[in-house]
C-alpha cells in the first residue's frame, strides 16, 4: 500500500521540511541500505543499534537515488543534500512503529499473535500451508519477529488481506508491550517457554510473563496446558479470553489428546475438542513436531475447519526448512541454497542475502520455482518477480514450474525455462554455471535439494556446519561485556579457526566489527578478493610482495626493528605514507614484540620517517585464562600502560591500544582501551574455568553419516592391528571420517563418544585413513542416520581434553577436503 509523504510525517509526529512534495507516494520501509530496490518508493528509517547507526548510510543511500529519510539528526555528509526529505524524530524506532501501529489499525481481520522460544516460525509456515486456500494471509517473513522486523511485518498488510500471522520474539524484559501494541492479534498461540534468549529475565516464569503480554486482547489462547509455567501465567494474567489449553493428560480440557502412535516417518494423533472425537496424521515424529502441529490442529478446531479437510491438510504438512546455506559450488560457483518457502514474501530477504555475498568476478544467477501468492494475478505476480531479480543484479534467470514458464516472456531473453526439476536436471548439467553466485530457492514440492546437490562442488557425507547465527550471537554476547565504543577486532585467522575466513568475515563486517586479523597475507588478499572492505590486520607481514600489501591496505603487525625497516625501505619505493602500522609490544608472553630497552630506539626510528605511521599499540596477554596467576596478568598490563604512555607522548596523533584477548574481555573490563581482540570466544569455545563466559553458542560443528551397519558376535575384532575386541555381540556401525578428515588416531578405541540419536556412541578400533568405527549397540539407529563428531551435543573441549590438547587445534585440524556449508536460521 501506499501512504503520502505528509501522511507518515503526521503519523510519527514529525514536521516535513521544505523541500518534500507533501503528494509523493511511499510504499517501501527501508531499515537496511543493502536491501534498497525501488529507491523512488523508499523511505529509510535510519535506526541506531548497539552494533551500527543508520545515519551513516544516509548519504550513499541518497547517491543511489533515495530522497526521502527518517533521522534523529541530519549527518554532516547530507548536509548539502538539499533536496533530501529528512523527518526528524526523537526515536527512529519508534516512529518505525508508530507508522506500522497506524497501519494495522486500519484492518478487521483474523490477525494471529505467535510467540515462545521455539517452533515461532513452523507453526506459522504451518498454518499459512492449511489455511492458504481459505485465506489470503500475509506473514511475517523468515523469522521477522523483532522490535524492528515485526512493523516491516505489518506493513505488508494490504486490501486483499483477510488473515495475518505474524511471530512476536523477546529477549529483554518490557519488549512485548511494544509489539502487541503493533501486532493487536485477535489470536493468539504460545508455542512453549524455554531457555532460549533468557539472558536478560530472572527466570523462566518472567520471560513467560512477558510473552504473555502479547495475548492481552485477544479472543482466544492456544498453548499446552500441561506445561505448568505458561498455564500459571496466562491464569495470572486474567486476560478475559477463550483458552484452547491443549493437554496429554487432563480430559477435561477442551482439546485433549488421547493418543499419540508415532510410526516410521508419521504420527497419528487422537483427540477430543469439546466432546467430539477425532484423529489427524502428521508426517512427522519428533516431539517438538508433533507439539507444533496439535497448537496447528488447535486453531483449525477454532475456526470450524470441516474435519476431513483438516486431516487431508495436516498430513501433507511439507516441513519447514528455516535454513539459508552457503556452499561451495562446482566450477568455482557460489551456492546458495534456501528452502523456506517459494513466495515473494520471502523473495526479497534471500536476495538481500545473496547480494552480501556479491563479488566482481562473479555473475548472478538466480534458480527458483513457481512462486506462491494468493492475491496477485500470474501475469502482474511475475512481473514484479522479473523487476525484482533485475533490480537486485540478477544476470540469469532459471525458471522451474509450469506457471513461471507461461509467464517467460517477462524474464531477461536469454533466461531458462522448464516445467519440473526433473527435466531441467536432464537437459543442464553442472558444466553450465562457472564463476557465478547461485541462488537456488524453490518450494519443497519442486526438490531443488537434487539442483543444490548437483551444484555442490565435493559430494562427501562428512561436512563442517558453520552457524552463522551463532557467530553473531556471540560476537553480541561479547560486545555486551564493553562500552559502546570500544572496538572488537575479531580474529579470523587459520581460515577462521578451520570455519572459512570469508563466509565469517562477511558476517562480521555486517555486524559492525571494526577489524579483521588474519595471520599471514595471503589471508588478507583473499579476503579483499572475496569483497571484504573493512580494515584488516595482519599478524605475521614478514613477506616478499610488500607491493601486494600497500595495494591491498592490509595493515601489518609490526614486532621488530628488522621487518619495521623492511617495511619503510619498500614503501619508500612505492611512494607510500603514513601506511596504518600497529606496533606490537612484548609485556611478558615473550613471543613477539618490542621490550621496554627498545622503545626509545623504536620512537626515533618512527619519527625519522613518513612511510608508515603507527594506528595502533597492542600486547599479548599470557595468563588471561588463568586465574591463579592474576599477579602476572596485571603486571603485564601495568608494564603495557606504562610503554603505550612512553610511545604516545612521542606523538601528535591518537594511538589505539589493544591488549585483551576472549578471556581478557570476560575479566578484565576496566582494560578495554580502545579494543579488544576476539579469538576463539567468538566460536563458542569458553575461555575459563567453569565454562564461563555463559551464553557461548556452538559455531562449527562436524558431522558425518553412518554408511554401514553390521552385528558381530561377542570377542569379534575390528579394525587394523585387531586392537578393536566386541565384549558383547555388539552393533558396529562404520561412517566416513578418519584421520585425513582431521580426526587424530588417538581418539580411536573408545578416545571418541559420537552422538547418534540421543546417544554418545563410542568408538571402537583404530581410526583408518577415511573412515572409523563405532559401537551403536545401545543406540536405535540405521545407515543414513546423522552422526555428530563435535557440536552442540559433542563439545570439542571433549576430544581436546582426551588428546590434552586445547579445541584451537580440534578446530584448525577439520581437513580442507571436509565441505564447509554455511547457514542462518
Amino acid at each position: 500500500m501506499n501512504y503520502k509523504i505528509s501522511r507518515i510525517a503526521e503519523t510519527i509526529h514529525a514536521s516535513l521540511p521544505s523541500p518534500a512534495d507533501p503528494d509523493h507516494e511511499i510504499s517501501i520501509l527501508l531499515t537496511d541500505s543493502r536491501s534498497l530496490t525501488y529507491p523512488d518508493q523508499s523511505i529509510f528509517f535510519a535506526i541506531r543499534t548497539r552494533n551500527n547507526d543508520g545515519h551513516r548510510y544516509m548519504r550513499d543511500l541518497y547517491d543511489r537515488g533515495v530522497r526521502h529519510f527518517v533521522a534523529r539528526h541530519i549527518p554532516d555528509d547530507m548536509a548539502s543534500a538539499t533536496d533530501a526529505v529528512i523527518l526528524l524524530v526523537p526515536s527512529v524506532t519508534r516512529a518505525l512503529q508508530d507508522l506500522a501501529r497506524a497501519h494495522r489499525s486500519r484492518f478487521d481481520i483474523p490477525v494471529v499473535g505467535i510467540t515462545g522460544s521455539r517452533g515461532k516460525t513452523t507453526v506459522k509456515e504451518w498454518l499459512y500451508q492449511l489455511l492458504s486456500s481459505d485465506y489470503s494471509i500475509v506473514r511475517s517473513p523468515r523469522s521477522y519477529n523483532s522490535q524492528i522486523g515485526v512493523p516491516l511485518s505489518i506493513w505488508e498488510l494490504d486490501t486483499d488481506t483477510t488473515m495475518a500471522i505474524f511471530e512476536a520474539g523477546i529477549s529483554l524484559p518490557d519488549e512485548m508491550t511494544a509489539l502487541q501494541g503493533i501486532i493487536k492479534p485477535n489470536i493468539g498461540i504460545i508455542t512453549n517457554i524455554g531457555p532460549e534468549h533468557a539472558d536478560g529475565f530472572t527466570s523462566l516464569r518472567t520471560k513467560c510473563d512477558e510473552k504473555v503480554i502479547l495475548m492481552r486482547d485477544c479472543d482466544v489462547i492456544i498453548y499446552n496446558g500441561d506445561d505448568r509455567v505458561i498455564s500459571e501465567a496466562v491464569s495470572e494474567a486474567c486476560i478475559p479470553a477463550k483458552e484452547i489449553a491443549w493437554s496429554t493428560r487432563d480430559s477435561d480440557r477442551p482439546l485433549f489428546i488421547s493418543a499419540i502412535r508415532r510410526h516410521r516417518e508419521t504420527t497419528d494423533i487422537d483427540f477430543s475438542y469439546l466432546r467430539t472425537d477425532g484423529s489427524v496424521t502428521i508426517p512427522f515424529t519428533s516431539d517438538a513436531d508433533i507439539q507444533n502441529a496439535i497448537h496447528c490442529l488447535a486453531l483449525m478446531l477454532y475456526l470450524n475447519r470441516p474435519a476431513d479437510i483438516t486431516a487431508s491438510r495436516i498430513s501433507q504438512l511439507a516441513p519447514v526448512a528455516t535454513r539459508m546455506e552457503v556452499k561451495e559450488g562446482v566450477n568455482d560457483c557460489l551456492v546458495i541454497y534456501d528452502a523456506y518457502t517459494s513466495d515473494l514474501n520471502s523473495l526479497q530477504p534471500a536476495l538481500d542475502f545473496l547480494n552480501r555475498r556479491r563479488t566482481g568476478r562473479r555473475s548472478v544467477t538466480a534458480i527458483i520455482s513457481d512462486v506462491m501468492h494468493e492475491t496477485l494475478e500470474p501475469q502482474r505476480l511475475y512481473r514484479e518477480v522479473a523487476r525484482l531479480l533485475t533490480q537486485r543484479g540478477v544476470d540469469r534467470v532459471i525458471g522451474v514450474g509450469e506457471e513461471i514458464s507461461a509467464n517467460s516472456r517477462y524474464f531477461p531473453a536469454d533466461s531458462r525455462f522448464f516445467p519440473s526439476t526433473s527435466v531441467m536436471l536432464s537437459e543442464m548439467s553442472a558444466d553450465d554455471f562457472d564463476r557465478e553466485l547461485v541462488l537456488v530457492k524453490g518450494a519443497s514440492r519442486f526438490h531443488f535439494e537434487m539442483i543444490a546437490e548437483m551444484l555442490e562442488a565435493r559430494q562427501h557425507e562428512t561436512v563442517l556446519e558453520v552457524n552463522l547465527d551463532a557467530l553473531v550471537s556471540n560476537f553480541n554476547l561479547y560486545r555486551s561485556m564493553l562500552r559502546p565504543t570500544t572496538g572488537i577486532i575479531c580474529m579470523v585467522k587459520a581460515s577462521g579457526y578451520g570455519a572459512g575466513s570469508y563466509e565469517l568475515a562477511k558476517t562480521l563486517q555486517a555486524q559492525g566489527a571494526a577489524y579483521m586479523a588474519v595471520a599471514v597475507l595471503d589471508e588478507g588478499v583473499e579476503l579483499r578478493e572475496a569483497g571484504i572492505t573493512m580494515p584488516v590486520m595482519v599478524m605475521n607481514p614478514h613477506v616478499a610482495n610488500y607491493k601486494t600489501m600497500f595495494a591491498y591496505r592490509l595493515e601489518p603487525e609490526v614486532y621488530s626493528f628488522g621487518i619495521l625497516r623492511e617495511i619503510i625501505r619498500e614503501g619508500e619505493k612505492c611512494g607510500i605514507t603514513d601506511f596504518p602500522v600497529h606496533i606490537k609490544l612484548d609485556t611478558g608472553m615473550h613471543r613477539l614484540g618490542f621490550i621496554p630497552e627498545e622503545i626509545p630506539e623504536l620512537i626515533d626510528l618512527l619519527r625519522r620517517q613518513k612511510v608508515v605511521r603507527p594506528h595502533s599499540l597492542f600486547s599479548h596477554l599470557a595468563t588471561a585464562d588463568c586465574p591463579h596467576l592474576n599477579s602476572y596478568t596485571e603486571g603485564q598490563l601495568k608494564l603495557f600502560d606504562s610503554m603505550c604512555a612512553q610511545i604516545q607522548s612521542a606523538f601528535s596523533h591518537y594511538i589505539m591500544r589493544h591488549i585483551l584477548n576472549s578471556a581478557g574481555i570476560a575479566r578484565y573490563p576496566s582494560h578495554q582501551y580502545d579494543m579488544v581482540r576476539l579469538g576463539i570466544g567468538l566460536y563458542g569455545v569458553a575461555t575459563l574455568p567453569g565454562g564461563e563466559p555463559a551464553g557461548l553458542r556452538t559455531v562449527s560443528s562436524l558431522r558425518t553419516v553412518i554408511i554401514s551397519i553390521r552385528e558381530w558376535p561377542a570377542g569379534t575384532t575390528i579394525g587394523y592391528g585387531c586392537r578393536g575386541v566386541c565384549t558383547r555381540r555388539s552393533r558396529i556401525a562404520t561412517i566416513p571420517v578418519g584421520y585425513a578428515d582431521g580426526i587424530d588416531r588417538h581418539l580411536g578405541n573408545g578416545g571418541m563418544r559420537v552422538w547418534i540419536n540421543g546417544h554418545r556412541c563410542p568408538s571402537i578400533g583404530n581410526i583408518c585413513m577415511d573412515a572409523c568405527m563405532i559401537d551403536v549397540t545401545d543406540a536405535d539407529c540405521q545407515v543414513g542416520d546423522r552422526v555428530e563428531i563435535f557440536g552442540d551435543n559433542v563439545p570439542v573441549e571433549d576430544l581436546s581434553d582426551v588428546l590434552d590438547t586445547i579445541p584451537y587445534e580440534m578446530l584448525t585440524s577439520v581437513s580442507t577436503r571436509v565441505k564447509r556449508i554455511y547457514y542462518r536460521e
